[in-house]
């Protein structure tokens, strides 16, 4: 099976595409953003407990393609959303060589200070805050910088950590899981005895109540194993494939293939896979836009999975 960095080189590079087809998908990372919606009545989740989630994943920030310039943007159009609370998904740092500078976290997580909501920015960390972290992946421990800039900047970083939030004195549980894919196989100077820092036994025993859960976690394959206890699970890193045709994605970084490459799905829980901001591997999407999510929990609108 082809993989997906030798594919999405491929595609970057198929002439067949035609110039055109080729400018528009490397344009695609800058110059387009939308704005995603899901209206939805998980079984778990009381009808009564309106809540608005803005969804931010998969930033990867660099020059050009992520320059602290359009993080601003995207901290102004996820504002204006008025969201009760804002969730951030992980790999704020880049994924891919083709840039002009790698933006450090002591200037991008700043610009993320700017996002605001009643009940606050909350963060969990990607598979690319560790690998990019060279001293951490030789330690074999934390913290990165990703989460030393976000904590600096006064963002909440979750890892196997849950928090109890109520709105109008309605409580809800936000738990954030560890990364699946923390430590990169090639760059293990210490031995560790699994790829992940996940634990979601320990992020579900901090939970000491009935209300209801809210799972962040940046690989969407945790799904398989969430209880049903969990109303939603929030997940980023496939960029729904990167490219997407015709509603199909040729390469998913996921062991499930299509299951939870993007959108909405359901398995013991709901499960929204953000498309994401960013890129990664290489600068170019097509077909599925960079997009700010926006997730809306009971109340009239809603649809029941």
């Amino acid at each position: 099976m082809i993989s997906r960095r030798h594919f999405l080189r491929f595609i970057a590079g198929l002439g067949g595409l035609g110039a055109s087809t080729a400018a528009y998908g490397f344009g695609e990372p800058v110059l387009r953003l939308r704005l995603t919606r899901y209206d939805l009545l998980p079984p778990q989740w009381p009808a009564d407990l309106h809540l608005k989630i803005a969804v931010v994943a998969d930033i990867h920030a660099c020059d050009p393609w992520m320059s602290l310039q359009h993080i601003e943007a995207i901290v102004d159009r996820t504002n204006a959303l008025n969201a009760d609370i804002i969730v951030m998904l992980g790999d704020y740092v880049a994924g891919h060589r083709h840039v002009t500078r790698f933006i450090p976290p002591s200037e991008w997580a700043p610009v993320l200070a700017g996002l605001k909501a009643p009940l606050g920015v909350h963060a969990i960390l990607g598979n690319h805050d560790w690998w990019e972290d060279r001293a951490v992946q030789h330690a074999g421990q934390g913290p990165t910088r990703a989460r030393q800039g976000l904590e600096a900047a006064g963002i909440p970083v979750y890892e196997n950590d849950a928090v109890r939030l109520n709105k109008a004195g309605k409580p809800f549980w936000l738990a954030g899981l560890g990364d699946q894919l923390a430590w990169y196989p090639a760059r293990r100077f210490r031995p560790v005895n699994r790829l992940g820092v996940d634990d979601l036994t320990a992020t579900l025993a901090k939970v000491t109540d009935d209300a209801p859960i809210i799972l962040l976690a940046h690989e969407p394959d945790i799904a398989m194993r969430v209880p049903s206890r969990i109303a939603l699970q929030l997940s980023g890193h496939t960029h729904g494939g990167q490219v997407r045709l015709f509603g199909w994605s040729p390469v998913v970084p996921s062991r499930y293939g299509e299951r939870f490459v993007y959108g909405h799905t359901r398995t013991n829980c709901d499960v929204i896979v953000s498309g994401g901001l960013g890129c990664s591997i290489m600068p170019f999407r097509l077909g599925v836009p960079p997009e700010i999510v926006l997730v809306t929990l009971g109340g009239p609108a809603a649809v029941v999975s």
